[in-house]
């Protein structure tokens, strides 16, 4: 026979002659003999310890190799007195007073052992949300009324004759954080009696590392302060009183407040004081049901309840979202934010379940199962109660998930030089988080340049950040593979393998999701959710550009055909750097016309020959919000991700890819930093998603693209990678060409002087050689932009006949010259964007062609900015108030296109005078495409209406060839970048691919 050690024994000794208990349940069973007896008496057992043979100090696990797998410690409690251990056997054999022996079970078989929860909520003491300075407060009112007042509730204790309770009202203050529970005085008698387990549980720990921890745990238990006052204390009217000291003293006692109970019985969790959440909200403990996801694919087939799973979790509501979490272990299951589907839903009839509870939204249908009707009913009301203020409950203007938010710091940028530069610096500031989706994302690219080391390089910025504790959560574009090479796996291996707090998602699973043809296109990062960039930008190779639009960048400048080529990817690293005068470094020089990129993960070899080939200039717009604006943004990424990670990652551990979490908009404008060069205005999230990108649909981004044009008095400039529109019905749907046709019609019959202006790349962005057609993609796309602008009935110039003095078709390009021969490459335009009235303007991601603006197909993002400050300009040769940020835009983008810095005759304040529109701009883009024909010859082109013309017009000599220098002086005449487009390419021609093709076997909405 062994005997505990001495410091359990004594204590145990003490405890259990103190007090004595009575044992609740007896069941005979089969008899186990133990050498000592548990002395009894005939109704009341005194305290003490059954030595049983073969108990050491070890004591948990040498009780169980003595007793076998059947035996365990339990926490019990019985007829009001906490236990604070018992052996758990099948049978105890007592001895009486008498000598009589009786057999006794104290436990039923299947209760849990709860001797490892205990232990570990006596090693984790310190709560991080309740470590804050300002202690908790309590105020204590006495309620004599139900929980809720209303007619069904009334209706229901009438009929089931439920008596109507009293309840204290717990007013607890926090910091900044106030919130009520309401608890019955049977509650407060569990705290306390959970608390006295508690600490019995701290005093007889067996455990010798826990040796050190025991003087300090007795004096704080000491201290606890006891439920039961005086007589007088304990009347009705004294109670409140009496509870509201009782429950402050139990927070000024460390050992007790931060005890799982005490914080269940206050409504508090790891989430409770996060202030960016916003107010403390809704929590408690439920049992929520698995399944109710409106996804194809994630629930069970079936419908009866054998199908269903319930599990216990903690439910936190906050102002603008819902969340249920594992307390064991504070990870984030599942979070349901509130969008126009949100409701609440009680009753059989909604959740086949008795008091169940359906909380709906687009994604999911929650059903948690209470104890009550008045439980259920309370869980719904509150809820109710705190969504109701929600914004994001209505539908915004457009059909949007977000209103526009006034007063609003924005900024745009024209290129990507200025908008890496200051993403690059945001990125620096970020503290807490960083999110980053795009259709495209290249970890090698740098983000300023030239680039003299690898500090500004995107995957060491995101690990320099990762390593201070920033998480960066990543969403990728999922291609497929045989159709795009631009290798989002190694990107995802990438910026994995450098630190755990990165986390890179991609999506879709084609098969799985049956999405093959569409694509995740938006492109956006926030950083903190407090400063958001959004725009047609991917962070990827051959996106950086200026206003200068090079086509060489060899080394030094020299452009020599004896350059060295780069150094091996191994090779580059800070030193090799230090002296750098590239821009474009390995695969980001690039012209994907003459060649698509190849062979990604080896970034820093040269795609095409530097010295022979010139590159292809980027153009494209983007913008920078704060604040409620960037707090939407965040959210659309939010919506994505826990989408993506239910749909693909439902199975796997949830720490490895979290719930992220939307901050509350209440504390939206406390910027941690701001962009420079920002600007107020209103400003407006826009989207299109639908239920297999993001689990609910919109297209506000083509309702706000059709207003934009409807409502514009004066002007609209069009800058986009496609111009494929004008419904047709069957295979167009999208009416943004159709909104310009009757606004126009509109301007003509009114005899009121209105412009248009389209800028779209000269050719599509598909590898292909233009002189022997370009590939059967380019003509694809070819055939419905000329469909939109020209051919066809449904055509805008076919439309509006002899009325296209009201609208410009333009394309860019520019020349310079590469080893010391003329080269001429088109800029190729990706911007996404349309300016209206030097008032408001739209950036984004979206394309002018329907799997951008439908919603359906593409997810898209876009702001539409609209000024609310005013400014003198000129419109229409008359004074007129503009917009600051949108003029400034339209400026500078005319003042670029139109060559403005060297030819100060050309004036682009008023943008729809005649001298502007019929000089400015139309003669100059004659012109320019004039001579670049004259001089090189290029293609695509307006004396070329067939492919034996085609063929024939690349066979002949070109002026840069033949005469070099008669081809300088004629570039000189050279004004800006634009070029009219070129309206009889090949017109002759059916573009369609042949049905034989592979482009001719894919469906027709692939290319629209």
């Amino acid at each position: 026979m062994v005997i505990l050690e001495q410091c359990f024994w004594s204590s145990a000794q003490h405890f259990l002659a103190e007090r004595p208990f009575r044992l609740c349940r007896y069941r005979t069973c089969s008899t186990v003999d133990i050498d000592t007896f548990v002395p009894v008496s005939s109704s009341i057992f005194t305290r003490s310890f059954a030595v049983v043979q073969g108990l050491i100090c070890t004591f948990r696990t040498k009780v169980r190799s003595s007793l076998g797998d059947r035996t365990c410690l339990l926490p019990e409690r019985y007829d009001g007195c906490v236990v604070p251990w018992c052996l758990y056997l099948r049978t105890i054999v007592c001895r009486d007073e008498c000598g009589t022996f009786r057999r006794l079970e104290i436990a039923p078989k299947d209760e849990p052992d709860l001797w490892r929860s205990s232990i570990f909520l006596l090693i984790s003491f310190d709560f991080p949300m309740m470590s804050s300075k300002e202690a908790l407060s309590l105020k204590v009112g006495l309620e004599i009324s139900p929980l809720d007042s209303n007619d069904v509730y009334d209706m229901y204790c009438i009929l089931y004759q439920v008596s109507v309770c009293s309840l204290y009202t717990v007013k607890l203050t926090h910091g900044k954080f106030t919130w009520t529970v309401k608890r019955k005085y049977k509650h407060f008698q569990e705290l306390h009696r959970d608390l006295y387990k508690h600490k019995m549980m701290a005093h007889f720990l067996p455990l010798g590392r826990f040796a050190a921890q025991r003087a300090q745990l007795r004096a704080m238990t000491e201290e606890m302060p006891s439920l039961h006052g005086t007589e007088r204390m304990r009347q009705t009217s004294s109670k409140p009183k009496y509870l509201e000291e009782y429950l402050n003293d139990l927070l000024e006692n460390s050992f007790c407040k931060n005890f799982h109970g005490m914080l269940e019985f206050l409504d508090v969790s790891a989430l409770s004081f996060v202030s960016d959440l916003g107010p403390k909200g809704l929590e408690g403990s439920i049992f929520k049901r698995s399944g109710g996801h409106r996804i194809q694919g994630l629930n069970c087939i079936g419908h009866h309840q054998f199908c269903f799973r319930w599990s216990k979790r903690w439910l936190v509501v906050k102002d603008s979202f819902l969340l249920y979490m594992n307390r064991e272990n504070g990870v984030v299951c599942f979070v349901l934010v509130f969008d126009p589907e949100f409701k609440v839903q009680v009753g059989r009839a909604y959740t086949d379940t008795k008091y169940g509870v359906c909380i709906q939204n687009f994604t999911r249908n929650l059903v948690i199962k209470c104890n009550s009707y008045r439980q259920a009913h309370w869980w719904s009301h509150e809820i109710n109660r705190l969504a109701e203020p929600c914004e994001f409950l209505q539908v915004q203007r457009f059909g949007g998930f977000a209103p526009p938010r006034e007063n609003t710091l924005t900024k745009w940028y024209v290129n990507g030089s200025g908008y890496f530069a200051d993403l690059a610096d945001a990125l620096e500031q970020a503290k807490e988080e960083i999110f980053i989706t795009d259709w495209w994302l290249s970890p090698e690219v740098f983000l300023k340049r030239p680039a003299t080391g690898t500090y500004w390089r995107l995957d060491q910025i995101l690990k320099r950040k990762a390593e201070q504790g920033v998480k960066v959560c990543v969403l990728l574009y999922k291609e497929v593979e045989m159709a795009l090479g631009i290798n989002s796996g190694h990107s995802k291996r990438t910026l994995m393998d450098m630190h755990p707090n990165i986390k890179v998602m991609r999506h879709p699973n084609h098969m799985s999701a049956v999405v093959f043809f569409w694509a995740h296109h938006e492109k956006m990062v926030a950083i903190d959710q407090s400063v958001a960039f959004v725009g047609g930008l991917d962070l990827a190779f051959g996106r950086w550009d200026d206003s200068q639009y090079r086509l060489t960048d060899t080394v030094d400048g020299s452009n020599s055909a004896q350059d060295p080529k780069p150094p091996e990817p191994e090779e580059v690293n800070a030193e090799d750097l230090k002296n750098n005068t590239q821009l474009w470094l390995g695969k980001d020089y690039s012209n994907f016309i003459k060649r698509d990129w190849v062979q990604l993960d080896r970034p820093f070899e040269d795609n095409i020959d530097r010295t022979e080939v010139p590159r292809m200039p980027w153009r494209d717009l983007s913008a920078a919000l704060h604040g409620k604006a960037a707090r939407d943004v965040a959210r659309h990424f939010i919506q994505r991700w826990n989408f993506a990670k239910i749909f693909k990652y439902k199975n796997i551990r949830s720490t490895f890819f979290p719930c992220l979490l939307p901050k509350s908009h209440s504390t939206a404008d406390a910027l941690p930093f701001t962009v420079p060069g920002s600007g107020k205005a209103s400003v407006q999230v826009l989207r299109s998603v639908d239920r297999w990108s993001a689990g609910t649909c919109e297209n506000s981004i083509l309702n706000a693209y059709i207003h934009t044009i409807e409502n514009s008095e004066h002007y609209i400039y069009i800058e986009n990678q496609f111009f494929i529109s004008c419904a047709d019905g069957k295979n167009v749907h999208n009416g943004v060409g159709d909104a310009i046709v009757k606004r126009i019609l509109r301007a003509h019959s009114e005899q009121k002087k209105y412009r248009v202006f389209v800028v779209v790349p000269l050719l599509p962005g598909f590898e292909g050689d233009i002189s022997e057609g370009g590939g059967k993609a380019i003509q694809a796309i070819l055939h419905f932009t000329y469909r939109t602008m020209c051919r066809g009935e449904y055509s805008i110039l076919m439309r509006l006949r002899e009325r296209d003095e009201y609208i410009t078709l333009c394309g860019l390009r520019t020349h310079s010259q590469l080893s010391q021969s003329l080269v001429t490459e088109l800029i190729y335009v990706h911007s996404k964007t349309l300016i209206a009235d030097d008032r408001r303007y739209i950036i984004g991601s979206a394309n002018i062609n329907d799997r951008s603006m439908l919603g359906s197909r593409d997810s898209e993002l876009a702001v539409l900015v609209e000024d609310e400050e005013r400014i003198p300009s000129i419109m229409g040769g008359e004074e007129y108030q503009a917009g600051p940020l949108t003029l400034a835009l339209r400026k500078e983008c005319f003042r670029v296109l139109l060559g403005a810095d060297s030819e100060p005759q050309i004036d682009i304040d008023d943008p729809i005078s005649d001298q502007l529109f019929f000089v400015g701009w139309n003669t100059t883009a004659k012109l320019n495409a004039k001579i670049y024909d004259k001089v090189f010859r290029c293609l695509p082109c307006n004396s070329v209406h067939n492919m034996r013309e085609l063929k024939e017009h690349s066979g002949l000599e070109r002026m840069c060839d033949t005469h070099p220098q008669q081809a300088k002086e004629e570039l000189e005449a050279v004004r800006g970048l634009l070029v009219h487009f070129p309206l009889n390419f090949l017109s002759e021609e059916n573009l369609l691919p042949p049905l034989g093709s592979k482009e001719g076997m894919a469906p027709t909405e692939l290319w629209t």
